[in-house]
């Protein structure tokens, strides 16, 4: 069941989650400044072992500790060391948030964490072999995040005094969709996943994470394929995506998706510093084809979209990505009042 009234104003601008550096501090302080309508939790993966997507997940978790190998995430049987580090990165970064809200109080917050599939694919049991290619691993996982995630919403409302939106990160979803993934001795695939599984599962979380929040719940896949169908049918609210790598997506996945009510997050500004000044216009033209290609009256923007950029922005420079939150505040503000040279 999709949340059909969107509970932020329209002309909101947001993000996709990560940002460069290590200092939590400034990251937050640009993030709330430059995004007041919805401002999100920062990432900052370049501080390692338990700030990258997987590990500040694994912080979330109930009860499912996990461990670093050499070949990556792996479940053990007691917290250790790696655990411990990143539930403390994540606390500490709410500290901070908490602190550079007070005083503002945000409507919302945005949190991310990888959601199931991305997560199943990306720790290993104890064997070696991914967690999606065991059933009743799978199931625990996810009944494990949803668990974790409830809690984990409770602690952001209470420390921000905001509504939480949550965000569930599936970059690997088309892999696992597709057969794509290695098995652990790298020359075989683990067997691709049904689309009404991966969808049941999927859509088990969002209920979940909705229910924590009471808020619309975001799924984000930048591939340059994504399966949007699939995100609607499981119950996205809004569906995060790559708007410049949508040429081969089927128009009428797009456009039943707009039809339905979901809110699309459209990646616009460009995630690393292009090679010569973008205008506004630049960064919006896939946004305005998108719009033309599908048949909508352009004032699906103001209503039915919010522009980020493309991915995340661990890659970028502090300038950029400052700069690229700022693009997508200013696109925001356009999609309600195009300028003129936005005219057809």
């Amino acid at each position: 069941m999709h949340v059909s009234d969107t509970p932020w104003p329209s002309t909101t601008a947001t993000a996709i989650g990560s940002m460069p550096g290590t200092d939590a501090a400034e990251a937050a302080r640009t993030v709330v400044g430059e995004l007041p309508d919805l401002p999100y939790l920062p990432e900052l993966p370049a501080r390692g072992v338990g700030a990258d997507l997987i590990g500040r997940t694994a912080a979330v978790l109930v009860d499912l500790p996990v461990e670093v190998v050499p070949s990556g995430y792996r479940v053990t049987a007691h917290p250790g060391m790696d655990q411990r580090r990143a539930v403390d990165l994540l606390a500490r970064d709410l500290d901070t948030l908490q602190d550079v809200v007070d005083g503002r109080r945000p409507a919302l917050v945005k949190i991310q964490v990888a959601g199931p599939w991305t997560l199943a694919a990306g720790v290993e049991l104890a064997r070696g072999h991914r967690v999606l290619t065991d059933s009743g691993a799978l199931r625990e996982f996810a009944s494990s995040l949803s668990e974790g995630l409830a809690r984990h919403v409770a602690d952001v409302a209470a420390r921000t005094g905001a509504g939480v939106v949550v965000q569930l990160d599936e970059p690997t979803l088309p892999a696992v969709l597709a057969g794509r993934l290695s098995t652990p001795s790298g020359y075989g695939s683990v067997a691709a996943v049904e689309e009404p599984d991966a969808r049941d599962l999927l859509a088990a979380v969002i209920e979940a994470a909705r229910a924590a929040s009471g808020q619309p719940v975001v799924v984000h896949c930048c591939a340059d394929r994504p399966p949007v169908g699939l995100l609607r049918s499981a119950g996205a609210d809004v569906i995060s995506l790559d708007a410049t790598l949508l040429a081969d997506t089927p128009s009428d996945e797009l456009g039943e998706t707009w039809d339905a009510g979901v809110t699309l997050m459209l990646g616009l500004v460009p995630a690393l510093e292009p090679p010569s000044q973008v205008t506004l216009l630049d960064v919006a033209t896939p946004a305005l084809r998108l719009v033309d290609r599908l048949g909508f009256n352009r004032s699906v923007l103001a209503d039915r979209a919010i522009p980020t950029p493309t991915c995340g922005l661990a890659g970028a420079s502090a300038a950029w990505a400052r700069r690229a939150l700022t693009l997508v505040g200013e696109l925001g503000k356009a999609f309600v009042e195009p300028p003129e040279s936005w005219a057809r």
